[in-house]
């Protein structure tokens, strides 16, 4: 599919925004005053500028709000619903944590958890689609948590947990990479079953639907080159997980190696999410030949 560079900076920037606040909701770090304001400031900032940078996607985002009344079948209006619900239950949190240096742990905990069903909610609009063997999988959902999991880590400097974070997001990279490769035959998906034609032979394209652009192969069908795919690979896995990891385990407290590690993450997982849409196969493809 067309990786959109605005559903690349809402799930990335989005991921991390929310992997941050909910280590700070669960008591990961528990900052006071003006620490407190900061922390809660980025994790919010983040959050928000991934909310904000999803709606440029939208086609009308004059409509947004729209998105929250489909709440009971949509799983992108229950993403809207539940981001709402994580900043505002983190909230009072946040308040007591900045002006009065009291934390309050129950808000935060219903913040925190509230901030990673958000993310769940996230991937479940991509892993819901049948259309696109690559993201109907449960590796999806597994590999969107671990990025905000590992992201929030990395972002308060743990330098006890965010490396075995960051060791268990390489392992669902390499396993989101590794199954969705197979995904799209395993699915049996062809020319043959989307055409109905099979029980006649096999089935060939003689001319294309149509000659023009139109929105299924401006949105719907992206075709990357098997050699950039691999380099870009190798670039997000290294960039987003081991040599995060590696910088937190060798430079545990140091200043420039946290971030060093925190600008290497974002810039893998920017290429993790390009290659995420880049490389995702719709079976619409099939009707022009695209695969």
């Amino acid at each position: 599919m067309h990786p959109a560079p605005s559903l690349i900076a809402f799930t990335v920037l989005s991921g991390l925004g929310f992997g941050l606040l909910a280590m700070l909701g669960l008591g990961v770090l528990v900052p006071v005053g003006w620490a407190a304001f900061l922390w809660f400031g980025l994790g919010y900032g983040l959050a928000l500028a991934g909310l904000a940078a999803s709606s440029r996607h939208l086609g009308h985002p004059e409509r947004a709000l729209k998105a929250f009344s489909q709440w009971r079948t949509s799983w992108l209006s229950r993403e809207a619903v539940l981001s709402v619900a994580a900043l505002l239950g983190m909230a009072p949190h946040a308040a007591g944590s900045v002006f009065l240096a009291t934390p309050l742990p129950l808000s935060g905990l219903v913040g925190g958890v509230l901030a990673f069903l958000t993310v769940l909610a996230t991937a479940m609009i991509y892993a819901q689609l049948r259309t696109v063997p690559r993201w109907h999988h449960w590796s999806v959902p597994l590999l969107f948590l671990l990025a905000a999991f590992a992201g929030g880590l990395l972002l308060i400097g743990d330098a006890t947990l965010a490396p075995l974070a960051l060791a268990l997001l390489a392992m669902a990279l390499l396993a989101h990479w590794m199954i969705g490769d197979q995904r799209f035959l395993a699915a049996g998906h062809s020319s043959e079953t989307a055409t109905g034609l099979g029980a006649l032979g096999r089935v060939r394209q003689l001319e294309p639907p149509h000659t023009g652009a139109n929105y299924l192969l401006r949105e719907m069908v992206h075709v990357v080159a098997r050699r950039h795919a691999v380099k870009l690979r190798v670039l997000a896995l290294g960039a987003a997980a081991i040599l995060p990891m590696l910088l937190m385990i060798l430079a545990p407290g140091n200043l420039a190696a946290w971030l060093l590690a925190i600008a290497l993450h974002l810039t893998g997982m920017l290429a993790a999410r390009w290659l995420f849409f880049a490389e995702a196969e719709h079976v619409v493809g099939l009707y022009y030949g695209r695969r």
